[in-house]
């Protein structure tokens, strides 16, 4: 099933049981407090840091710039345009999920939460669940549409289908890495567990000038960068799911502060700022493609990367890739070319850019 349309079944079900049948502490009764839920973020976001490699982003420099020019334009659209309709904390809570998705969500939930404000930390949770309903059909005209040009200069022998390198040696690291056997369930958190509090410590150290999330992104590349710790620690450890479950658990909980009265309030804004947000991010993503001789469709795909991340953009590069070769031959063609910037431009946006920007609007609010 279309990820967009489980996220969509899940919040309704949550706000209309929230109305009908379920307790407000639904999560605390079901073992998901605060605590949790707190460890849950620390320990993800350390993760995602343990994603970034540096050999990749340095490859894929242009496609990653593109991203990041996109979610400039996304941040131009909410709060340049956006702030002759709407009032500037409804903006600030509601750039960084545009910007990303679940984590950001949560960063701001937290903070409109924390300032005594439960319309904006619904807000917050609104736009990761809304956003996919115009960024996955747009990503779907996109990629059709780049599909469609690189397959016509491939059949005119324009373009040659990459050649995939298989080599798969083990990069060296300053620390040597553990051996598999050691590599258990318990090990991997137990790092993740010192990151965190490195990151925690680092944080105070800097009188919380910077976010303490934004610090355990750094350090967890640094970190998977030297060998300290393996990449993607949680799903290593098989411990991905249960931490994913706590962070959605909170992101869905925060639907029990919405009545009826409000959901009504946020209709308009959750249409008004994501539409500025996307039209931002087009026009952005158009210089952008400009700028680095990328064409005009597949820039602004690698931008609305945004609006949902990985798996989704796998799934629909794929399924276009599906859709318009004739041949193995030419799907395989289609995946080579437009895979890889997707995949980059979803990591740049949700795991790397959001976080930061979620990080600095927290303290904005």
């Amino acid at each position: 099933m279309c990820p967009l349309w489980v996220s969509y079944q899940t919040a309704l079900l949550f706000l209309v049981g929230y109305w009908t049948i379920f307790p407000a502490n639904i999560l605390e009764v079901a073992g998901f407090g605060p605590s949790i839920i707190q460890v849950s973020m620390f320990l993800l976001i350390t993760h995602m840091g343990t994603m970034i490699s540096v050999k990749e982003l340095i490859a894929q420099w242009k496609t990653f710039a593109i991203s990041i020019i996109g979610i400039c334009g996304i941040c131009f659209g909410t709060l340049i345009l956006g702030k002759l309709f709407f009032p500037w904390d409804m903006l600030v809570v509601a750039t960084p999920p545009l910007t990303g998705g679940v984590v950001a969500s949560v960063i701001m939930s937290q903070a409109a939460t924390a300032k005594g404000l439960p319309t904006l930390a619904v807000l917050a949770v609104g736009m990761y669940v809304m956003q996919g309903f115009a960024g996955y059909p747009l990503t779907a005209i996109t990629l059709n549409i780049e599909g469609k040009r690189l397959l016509k200069k491939f059949r005119n022998g324009e373009i040659q289908k990459r050649e995939v390198n298989s080599e798969e040696g083990e990069k060296k690291t300053l620390l040597p890495q553990l051996p598999k056997k050691y590599q258990t369930t318990y090990i991997l958190l137990l790092k993740l567990g010192i990151l965190v509090q490195t990151s925690i410590f680092l944080t105070n150290l800097m009188n919380k000038a910077v976010s303490e999330f934004v610090i355990c992104l750094v350090v967890g590349a640094i970190a998977a960068e030297i060998g300290f710790i393996e990449r993607r620690p949680l799903n290593l450890s098989g411990t991905f799911g249960f931490f994913m479950t706590g962070l959605m658990a909170f992101i869905f909980g925060g639907l029990a502060k919405a009545t009826p009265e409000m959901i009504k309030e946020l209709i308009i804004p959750f249409i008004g700022i994501i539409g500025f947000g996307v039209a931002g991010l087009v026009i952005f993503s158009i210089i952008a493609a400009k700028i680095f001789k990328e064409s005009i469709p597949m820039a602004i795909a690698i931008s609305l990367n945004a609006l949902y991340g990985f798996p989704v953009n796998y799934t629909l590069t794929n399924d276009a890739a599906m859709a318009l070769g004739k041949t193995g031959e030419e799907v395989d063609f289609l995946t080579g070319e437009m895979l890889p910037k997707m995949l980059i431009g979803g990591f740049a946006s949700v795991t790397i850019v959001s976080v930061i920007i979620a990080g600095i609007f927290a303290k904005m609010l």
